[in-house]
């Protein structure tokens, strides 16, 4: 009685505190929009706004400084359902939810809903089949599970390994949204940005672990979700007078459609997307030429020079072919590369993607595979999300199992308030660009393609390709990574709306990049040093370790995030395969079916996470380029499957491996086999197992 009466008390105190703060940041925003009207310079309102998120998150990790060990791992098992449903859509909600999906979704149409429904439906695999139990059985990690359910370290061992392959990759996805973010806030470039970043996210896990993260991600959701929401509400009320996009989301639709089919026939647009192909297509035929064909056109510039300058050509015909010889690739090399970057404007050559279309191809068997596609990454993506290990640490944070359970559907609920706007924000965002910035002039190009262009070109590029003066579609070249962000300056909100935006953005790759964070430290502080090198090894003696490897993953994995290895979609992507295969097998069968034996389960998540790594390092074009795979890429594919959907491979494989190994191996003892009795009735009194020393 005792105990409950402390919780209730306690999670009043969170209510009114959270209140309290959820004021004290609106009227921070209010304020600083008040001061932009009195003259306060944009950079000023970047910094302030950079600085006052990071300060806060700093004092509540000041604050929650701990050095026990169960505050630290698991926050004292005291986050009430509603609170650790918010820290877990923030923990869940990267910078690929907040920054890439819509961003997905205004590019890839209605492809883009594989990453909704995947995301979406993964949590109620995790309802079902691991949070309860997870918590029954209680501890701090995923390895903890492995190690006490499959006996001996060998199964710890390989968790751990895969916790941090898998973590690593998706960390170092939000570390770069962190870098993006903060070079549009403050100026500073890109590179400078992730480290100036990660300083924000190291205040908060460095001080206080799971209990300094815990509170730190309830208050970056509210931000997060207060930044997302009022720049879609505000172009909702703009082209439509309505302020719930999403029930305007199927006119919008209408509106775009109607739009884009009169694109396809425009005939600018038709020259634009020509001149591309055409462009295209003399990049192809130099590279199937080389290297004759860098000798053959240089000889070919400098005769035209020559030419301009025997005829006594007019002084700009005589510049222009000087300026075309000087711009030449200096080698072969350089020649291949310019060529390769020429060639891939055939992307920019076809028909505008029909945003409402299902698997638009060019005949049945396209449609086919990307219906295919479709299926398969919403399928790594569902499975991924009950197997990421630093997801499945907020449940171990719950008083109860029947917390357990609730925090589950808060998680959905507070996911669902974004995951719904998100397609509603991308259609209204593609009609802005298509009424407003499409059919405009060169010369009287908004501020925010300026800015957005100076932060990083890749992200977004118009170019009067055409020289005609004004803006067509195919000119367009925006990464889906910006969408969210500009969309503020997109639909002409003040700036200060700008900063909130980006500082929702930062929140949300702050707060996952924490958590994964901390799940790499834990998984080699926990179960590396402390389960397997050094179990006498002190509470102050853990935490300290965990802390310094902690700083030393950080910075690793910036310094990765700093080269731009791959788009933020992709790695977070990437990491939901690799839990997939790595994980679930394991877990569920462990839950599951009592027969599943150790050296069972070690195989199959070996197996299923190599293969997965595999599939990509021979299929996705930068890892190829790592691992000296030259082929085409179409080569190497299986059944036509994407590189992003690789554990579509390695889950199946997992659970043949675990369940043919154990059919032919000894059974577990029975003490294992009393574990898994007792994790699988969650409801029996008693919700945590000691299973400390097992």
């Amino acid at each position: 009685m005792g105990a409950g009466s402390s919780q209730k008390a306690f999670t009043s105190q969170l209510k009114r505190v959270y209140t309290f703060y959820t004021g004290g940041f609106v009227a921070f925003v209010v304020l600083l929009a008040i001061a932009e009207k009195m003259g306060l310079p944009r950079n000023w309102i970047g910094y302030v706004f950079l600085a006052a998120t990071v300060l806060l998150y700093a004092g509540i990790g000041v604050m929650s400084r701990t050095s026990d060990a169960s505050e630290y791992y698991v926050a004292g098992r005291r986050v009430p359902a509603v609170f650790n449903g918010m820290a877990t859509g923030a923990d869940w909600m990267s910078a690929a939810s907040f920054i890439g999906m819509a961003g997905t979704l205004y590019l890839s149409g209605y492809s883009g809903l594989a990453f909704i429904m995947g995301w979406t439906g993964g949590y109620v695999l995790v309802a079902l089949l691991l949070a309860p139990y997870l918590r029954k059985f209680g501890q701090f990690t995923i390895p903890d599970f492995l190690g006490a359910r499959y006996g001996g370290n060998a199964a710890r061992f390989v968790g751990v390994l895969i916790a941090i392959l898998c973590s690593f990759v998706y960390v170092v996805a939000q570390i770069y949204g962190v870098g993006l973010i903060t070079a549009r806030l403050t100026g500073l470039s890109f590179e400078v940005g992730v480290f100036v970043g990660l300083a924000g996210i190291l205040v908060c896990s460095f001080l206080g672990g799971m209990k300094a993260v815990t509170w730190t991600q309830v208050a970056q959701y509210i931000i997060l979700i207060v930044a997302y929401l009022i720049p879609v509400v505000w172009l909702s009320v703009k082209h439509t007078g309505i302020p719930v996009p999403q029930l305007v989301y199927g006119s919008v639709l209408e509106k775009v459609t109607a739009r884009e089919e009169q694109l396809l026939k425009d005939p600018k647009e038709l020259e634009v997307r020509k001149i591309f192909a055409d462009r295209a297509a003399a990049a192809e035929g130099r590279l199937k030429g080389l290297p004759g064909s860098y000798a053959s056109t240089k000889a070919d510039l400098q005769k035209a020079l020559d030419d301009a300058k025997t005829a006594n050509a007019p002084a700009d015909q005589v510049a222009a072919a000087q300026k075309a010889l000087d711009g030449y690739p200096k080698d072969a090399a350089a020649a291949k590369a310019a060529w390769t970057k020429d060639a891939a404007v055939k992307a920019r050559s076809g028909p505008p993607l029909r945003h409402g279309e299902a698997f638009p191809a060019k005949d049945e068997k396209a449609r086919d595979i990307a219906r295919k596609n479709f299926l398969a990454l919403i399928f790594c993506l569902m499975v991924g999300t009950a197997a990421l290990p630093h997801i499945l640490m907020r449940y171990y944070t719950t008083p109860s199992v029947k917390e357990a359970r609730n925090s589950v559907f808060w998680s959905l609920f507070f996911i669902f308030l974004l995951y719904f706007t998100a397609p509603a924000l991308a259609v209204l965002a593609k009609f802005d660009v298509l009424t407003t910035l499409v059919g405009s002039e060169f010369a009287k190009l908004p501020a925010w393609v300026a800015s957005w262009s100076k932060v990083d070109p890749s992200l977004l590029s118009v170019v009067d390709v055409n020289k005609d003066g004004i803006v067509q579609l195919a000119e367009i070249a925006i990464g889906g990574d910006i969408i969210v962000l500009a969309t503020p300056e997109i639909a002409g909100l003040p700036y200060v709306i700008s900063g909130l935006v980006a500082a929702g953005g930062l929140a949300a790759a702050l707060s996952t990049a924490d958590g994964l964070l901390l799940t790499i430290a834990n998984a080699l502080s926990h179960d590396l040093y402390y389960k397997m090198i050094n179990p006498n090894a002190s509470t102050a003696t853990r935490i300290g370790v965990s802390k310094a490897l902690l700083l030393v993953v950080a910075l690793l994995a910036a310094y990765v995030a700093s080269l731009k290895v791959a788009d933020i979609l992709f790695l977070v992507s990437a990491a939901f395969s690799l839990a997939a295969a790595g994980f679930f097998p394991a877990l569920v069968l462990g839950i599951f079916w009592k027969r599943t034996t150790g050296i069972a389960a070690v195989l199959g998540m070996i197996a299923g996470t190599v293969v997965t790594f595999y599939y990509m390092a021979t299929t996705q074009p930068w890892l190829r380029g790592v691992f000296g795979v030259t082929s085409p890429v179409a080569d190497n594919t299986w059944w036509d499957i994407l590189p992003i959907s690789a554990g579509l491979f390695g889950v199946p494989l997992g659970f043949i491996i675990i369940i043919v190994v154990s059919l032919i191996t000894k059974a577990p003892s029975k003490d294992v086999q009393d574990l898994v009795e007792h994790v699988r009735y969650p409801n029996i009194v008693g919700d945590t197992m000691n299973t400390q020393g097992k």
